[in-house]
């Protein structure tokens, strides 16, 4: 177990080999860091724990919702690793509806500890987890790792998905975050997804008596129809009025 005074980047260094037994449907496969790592670009962020709030709330979703832009910067794969069984992974992963990433369950903590970062949780009856970082490995050797600093809590300031983007290419713009209201059945909410996907935008489909209720979308828009359209925290509105604003 490391010291947390003592958190070393690995900048340079293989990652460590290690294999990771899975449950995949009914049947158990084993994952091999090398499979992963060799002659391909791989991002990887590690985190405490599946389900916790920071990693479920940002640092899960924005990988995922970021990884089309990393494809096209050359990454290969985005795998989360975190000390946890793979049934407790998997179901993280399913609740997340992360589809972009592959989920590691370094349940016995030995790539975790292979790369120095397993760390003592014992206060919040955790055990030993990860300490929270992100790393690009190229080819199996770490290009570039971002640890978070030794602070009090859970700090969440450098290995999120943006400082990432940032440092794969400075001058590519992160897409804005777009949330589409919509219903079973709604021919508008159709024509709303369809434009969304046209001009390439991402988005997050809150369904009605699914996801939310009506009360719930006439707090946050002001209005009772569906669709309503966010993007980029800002209200556009309807279809009609997404196809305008998407015009302008």
């Amino acid at each position: 177990m490391s010291d947390l005074n003592k958190l070393e980047s690995r900048e340079g260094q293989r990652v460590p080999e290690v294999s990771w037994p899975c449950r995949v449907g009914e049947n158990w496969e084993t994952k091999n860091s090398s499979d992963i790592f060799n002659g391909r670009k791989v991002i990887v962020f590690s985190l405490p724990g599946a389900f916790t709030p920071t990693c479920s709330s940002t640092h899960l979703p924005r990988y995922n919702q970021l990884a089309g832009v990393f494809k096209k910067l050359g990454i290969d794969e985005i795998c989360c690793v975190s000390v946890n069984d793979t049934f407790v992974m998997n179901a993280w992963l399913a609740d997340q509806e992360s589809e972009n990433i592959t989920m590691i369950p370094d349940g016995n903590g030995d790539f975790t500890r292979g790369m120095g970062m397993l760390v003592g949780k014992q206060d919040l009856g955790f055990g030993e987890r990860s300490w929270r970082y992100s790393m690009l490995v190229n080819d199996g050797v770490v290009e570039k790792m971002f640890i978070e600093p030794n602070k009090p809590g859970d700090p969440f300031e450098v290995s999120d998905a943006d400082t990432m983007l940032a440092y794969l290419d400075p001058s590519v713009k992160a897409p804005e975050e777009v949330a589409l209201f919509t219903k079973i059945g709604c021919p508008y909410c159709k024509k709303a997804k369809e434009l969304l996907t046209a001009n390439g935008y991402e988005f997050e489909e809150i369904q009605l008596g699914r996801d939310a209720t009506l009360a719930s979308l006439k707090a946050v828009s002001g209005r009772e129809t569906v669709p309503q359209v966010f993007i980029g925290g800002k209200h556009i509105g309807g279809s009609d009025d997404l196809e305008a604003w998407l015009s302008a």
